[in-house]
């Protein structure tokens, strides 16, 4: 606030001091009155318009450069350097052509030049940061040089650390590119660690327990992104924006965020589709044998569960609870939650 008052009443004194120059150019200066109404209106124009002037666009400046991811901001950089350098060098012979052209061209050379390296390193800027990470970095694991190669990321949100699975996935080879986490993904999980819910606060600690698994036996480097998002509080937002600025999918286990993602254009790879489509195929008529655990919901049934965790349903097996029995398969049942299989017990 008194930073503010202060660069009003700079602005008052500079705009007043030139608003009492202007009297003298008009020459008016000889009638005090205009004297005064000239220097007293630069200086309420200065007051009142020099935040426009100032601060609104370094505030628009900073949210545009917060939202640019880091190699993003560090290629529009490095491009225009590289125009300010090339201009530089046509300043000289640009300037010494006749009349206009010799003020007007070295000018528009240094802006063309400009916007045109900017533009180019930014949409060359993965290839770019491959090309500087190559000689930076020396020895890596096969798991970096696959994605520093391909040029692939996959976004985890909370979820899906918690979960587990993704480490074990990372080192099977399917995800081929960095696993990128949002810093604002690690403070969720931090306060989730910090819940006085004794089950949140399981579910926190085992995310934060997965994280750093990740980061010492993984095979596939994991970033940790800065990115944020000003004005978005919910968590979901944040991930879809980072997922299109960066181009790259979202690995989820939440059916909201699977959906709204997708609605909005965003790839998706959810851990549980996956899970349910690597499970062996089952088919009605099949024989198998199944421990039956508990009840069932209706009369007479009773519940029990393969080795992959898939719920087994078995008509008229409430009498072998606790036991095991060989059982024929009659229907199976795919829904979004995952797989239940029904089916009888086999007769004799």
């Amino acid at each position: 606030m008194v930073g503010r008052l202060l660069l009003r009443l700079f602005g008052a004194a500079v705009f007043g001091f030139a608003g009492w120059e202007l009297s003298f150019r008009v020459e008016m200066a000889d009638n005090w009155l205009w004297l005064a109404l000239f220097t007293f209106c630069g200086a309420a124009f200065g007051f009142a318009l020099i935040p426009e002037f100032t601060v609104r666009p370094l505030r628009w400046a900073r949210r545009q450069i917060n939202r640019l991811p880091a190699n993003s901001f560090v290629a529009g950089t490095i491009g225009l350097l590289v125009g300010l350098f090339a201009s530089a060098l046509l300043a000289v012979p640009l300037s010494m052509l006749p009349g206009i052209l010799g003020q007007v061209l070295p000018v528009a050379a240094t802006l063309v030049l400009c916007y045109l390296s900017i533009s180019a390193m930014m949409a060359r800027e993965r290839e770019f940061g491959q090309l500087i990470g190559s000689y930076i970095t020396g020895a890596e694991s096969a798991g970096a040089k696959a994605a520093r190669r391909n040029g692939h990321q996959v976004i985890l949100d909370t979820s899906a650390i918690i979960d587990g699975r993704i480490a074990d996935i990372s080192q099977t080879g399917f995800i081929q590119g960095a696993l990128v986490i949002p810093r604002f993904v690690l403070d969720e999980l931090r306060h989730i660690a910090d819940s006085p819910d004794s089950v949140r606060r399981n579910r926190g600690r085992r995310g934060l327990e997965m994280l750093t698994k990740l980061q010492k036996e993984s095979d596939i480097p994991v970033q940790i992104s800065d990115f944020d998002v000003e004005g978005v509080r919910e968590v979901d937002a944040k991930l879809v924006h980072l997922a299109k600025v960066l181009r790259c999918p979202i690995v989820t286990n939440d059916f909201n965020l699977n959906r709204v993602a997708e609605l909005q254009g965003v790839k998706v790879l959810n851990i549980n589709e996956l899970a349910n489509a690597v499970k062996p195929a089952i088919l009605p008529g099949e024989e198998m044998r199944v421990r039956v655990i508990q009840e069932g919901r209706e009369m007479g049934q009773g519940v029990g569960f393969l080795d992959d965790g898939t719920m087994v349903v078995v008509e008229g097996g409430r009498r072998y609870l606790n036991g095991e029995l060989d059982i024929i398969i009659t229907r199976v049942l795919q829904t979004a939650a995952g797989r239940m299989i029904f089916a009888h017990p086999k007769a004799g």
